[in-house]
């Protein structure tokens, strides 16, 4: 692996795509640890009530964000908005024949789409750095007081919520422009580069589990467990890195599984010259959905806990109650959502009648199965058998997790980490590598997958 890169470092474009992908991450982590105005940095740090809150739902949100979220930094709002914008335009699109047209009118269409994705996006960042901005109030972090609404107090809101809304903006600017000029897909360039950084929580809380809980030392620090609850944390330890490395290689292992249709083309003549007559093969991935359908439930499913958080009152109690991150409901909702995204994109990304058709033009078709309506309606049920195979996969990898954090009180953070996270990063890491070898692949260089 380490002699690939040193090859793909060599190719002059290559290289200038890794360099321009590393730069506007590396811009991402610093806008991800730069504080807005009137934003109380010294109780922020020190609210345990605002601590606390963030291991709720909003610690998977913290968790997408690289930490910008708990820290009410300029990056606070992530990916989120433009995530569930791109998931409203999906649904319209399908649901809106005027879009639906534009959609099939080539890349002209898409630049429309595109353009109506940044508004949605936009407008979904207003309403949430509003509801941000009140949350932090509420908390009492702000060096502005709700109790002295004058006019300092409300240009501090219009100046915190209109740096929220530019940083979510702005993230979506850069993850288009690693798409365009970078390596991979640019919301799953952020969403890896986030949870990386936040690899350190995850040792950390680790460490804890080898930490006594009722012995604690001068400083005010736990102190480390002895006897039989040390053992109960090694093994703990022991387990969740067992099974962190397991997990791991079945994602692997899994993300590259693929189920190959055979495709048999006729023999031609053309002039004096024979052409096909070749046997070639369809390859659908056992998991064609990749981390989307993780990413969009995630992003539907945080809405309600989102809005209560913010709102307050008694509908913030109940959905507290009922809904919050670790509940029978959340879990419950979440599982099903993956079912449905994992259909819905495939859905959205695959047309089988197009792949029939394509495969019947160029003078191929699939042993036993005549041309047109029936080589579609084969490959449809094989689409169909696959993706359950592969939601079925996505929810054991991010739904099992969930719910032995839901179980095991310890493990609630490690969880979160090891469940939908290590599932993004491993696919994105498994995408990039792909599009590297990929592109090597053409330039006749050793690839990652050889």
């Amino acid at each position: 692996m380490f002699q690939t890169f040193k090859n793909a470092w060599k190719i002059p474009d290559l290289r200038k795509k890794m360099l321009f992908t590393l730069i506007i991450v590396l811009l991402y982590r610093i806008g991800a640890n730069l504080y807005v105005p009137f934003v109380d940095v010294t109780a922020i740090q020190s609210n345990v009530a605002y601590s606390n809150m963030t291991s709720g739902i909003f610690g998977m949100l913290s968790l997408f964000s690289g930490g910008a979220f708990e820290q009410a930094t300029l990056f606070a709002l992530s990916v989120s908005p433009y995530i569930t914008a791109s998931i409203v335009m999906q649904l319209l699109t399908i649901a809106i024949p005027a879009l639906e047209r534009l959609s099939k009118q080539g890349e002209e269409g898409k630049k429309k789409i595109t353009q109506y994705t940044r508004i949605v996006t936009v407008i979904l960042a207003l309403v949430t750095a509003y509801g941000y901005v009140k949350l932090l109030d509420s908390y009492d972090l702000l060096l502005i007081s709700s109790s002295n609404k004058n006019a300092a107090y409300y240009f501090g809101m219009v100046v915190m919520v209109a740096s929220f809304c530019a940083g979510a903006a702005l993230i979506m600017w850069l993850a288009e422009r690693i798409t365009e000029r970078g390596i991979g897909n640019g919301i799953s360039i952020i969403l890896f580069a986030n949870i990386i950084s936040r690899g350190a929580t995850m040792v950390t809380e680790l460490i804890n589990l080898l930490k006594s809980s009722t012995e604690y030392t001068i400083s005010g620090g736990a102190a480390w467990a002895t006897g039989k609850e040390l053992v109960i944390g090694i093994v703990e330890v022991v387990a969740y890195l067992a099974a962190f490395i397991l997990l791991v290689g079945i994602i692997v292992w899994f993300t590259n599984s693929e189920r190959r249709i055979p495709i048999q083309y006729a023999k031609r003549v053309v002039g004096r010259k024979m052409y096909g007559g070749q046997n070639s093969n369809l390859p659908l991935k056992l998991n064609m959905a990749g981390v989307m359908p993780i990413i969009f439930a995630s992003s539907i499913v945080s809405i309600l806990p989102t809005i209560a958080n913010f709102t307050g009152g008694g509908f913030k109690k109940f959905v507290n109650t009922w809904l919050d991150s670790g509940t029978p409901a959340y879990i419950i909702a979440y599982i099903i959502l993956i079912f449905l995204f994992s259909y819905f994109y495939i859905m959205i990304s695959f047309n089988p009648v197009e792949v029939a058709n394509n495969i019947r033009s160029q003078g191929g078709s699939i042993p036993g199965i005549r041309p047109g309506k029936p080589t579609s309606d084969y490959i449809k049920k094989i689409l169909n058998r696959i993706t359950t195979l592969g939601a079925i996969f996505l929810v054991l990898v991010a739904g099992v997790p969930m719910i032995i954090g839901a179980t095991i009180p310890d493990f609630a953070r490690l969880a979160t980490f090891g469940g939908s996270s290590l599932l993004i990063v491993v696919g994105v890491a498994l995408e990039t590598a792909q599009d590297i070898e990929a592109q090597m692949s053409m330039r006749n260089y050793k690839g990652f997958l050889d």
